[in-house]
């Protein structure tokens, strides 16, 4: 299969449209038929339905594979810039919402710096292709465990830090008084439902064998004070690392005592290190 297909074929099924498609990848709309018609006639079935247009059930099938194919094309072509090209200056660092530990944030260089922050699972596929020279991805963890993270390209990950984690909650509410909260026991509660600003409600599920965690509210942004204040104003309960959820207004910040799991912070890369890069990772990986 010819990518040049496969990614104008991902472009109409993400538009839904061939003109729109046409515009974003800078071809013919005549062009974008013959691409879809080339690719359907290599596989021997329709993909798409033109009235809407929409995949067919051999196009699900497909998108299936196309996307992480296309990413692994373009961690190629970065990876193998990387090693050709000389440093180029400043540092760019993508990092997810609540891997911007005070350490982390405190460790970036004064100058020459570019943050991208981002949903947790565009992190590793940003330094991948090169979009990111760094990036600092964070999750859910028995303590020293790595975490699981997508295959999306040879990556080396570091870990740079844990911390303990807190259920943040009004200070209104029955359990605010506890010393310690059981996952377990809060699996029935009223949660917020966000991915990308806070530890997202599948990693809450996993760690509690699979189950429960239905979502009151769903946030769907990145912004970390906007995830506090949500459950401060008792839209839902959230569970933050230690520096993120104490000090909230009108919030208190339980500790989690079972299980007994850590936020872990990973530092992402690819290739070998150097300049700018090279000394936030050694700063990062020192003791802190």
């Amino acid at each position: 299969m010819d990518p040049h297909l496969l990614r104008t074929y991902a472009t109409v099924a993400r538009l839904a449209s061939f003109s729109e498609a046409a515009r974003e990848l800078g071809y013919t709309q005549s062009a974008v038929s013959q691409h879809i018609a080339a690719l359907e006639q290599d596989l021997g079935a329709p993909l798409l339905t033109r009235r809407p247009v929409a995949p067919t059930a051999a196009g699900d099938r497909l998108l299936e594979h196309v996307g992480p194919l296309l990413l692994r094309l373009d961690a190629a072509r970065a990876d193998v810039v990387r090693m050709a090209a000389a440093p180029a200056p400043g540092l760019t660092l993508a990092a997810a919402p609540t891997a911007l530990t005070p350490r982390a944030v405190a460790a970036l260089p004064a100058a020459g710096v570019t943050l991208r922050v981002l949903p947790r699972e565009e992190v590793p596929a940003a330094v991948a292709t090169g979009a990111a020279d760094l990036g600092l991805v964070d999750g859910l963890a028995a303590l020293s465990d790595p975490l699981r993270l997508p295959d999306v390209a040879p990556l080396t990950t570091r870990g740079v830090g844990e911390e303990l984690v807190r259920v943040l909650l009004p200070a209104t509410h029955p359990l605010a008084r506890r010393p310690g909260l059981r996952l377990g026991d809060l699996a029935d509660a009223r949660w917020l439902d966000a991915p990308d600003a806070g530890l997202p409600l599948s990693h809450l599920r996993a760690a509690n064998g699979g189950h429960g965690f239905r979502p009151s509210l769903r946030y769907e942004g990145t912004d970390v004070r906007t995830l506090t204040a949500l459950a401060a104003a008792g839209h839902g309960l959230t569970l933050l690392p230690d520096s993120a959820a104490t000090g909230v207004p009108g919030a208190v910040a339980v500790p989690l005592t079972h299980p007994r799991v850590v936020h872990r912070t990973e530092l992402v890369y690819a290739g070998p290190l150097g300049g700018a890069a090279a000394t936030l990772a050694e700063v990062l990986g020192a003791p802190g």
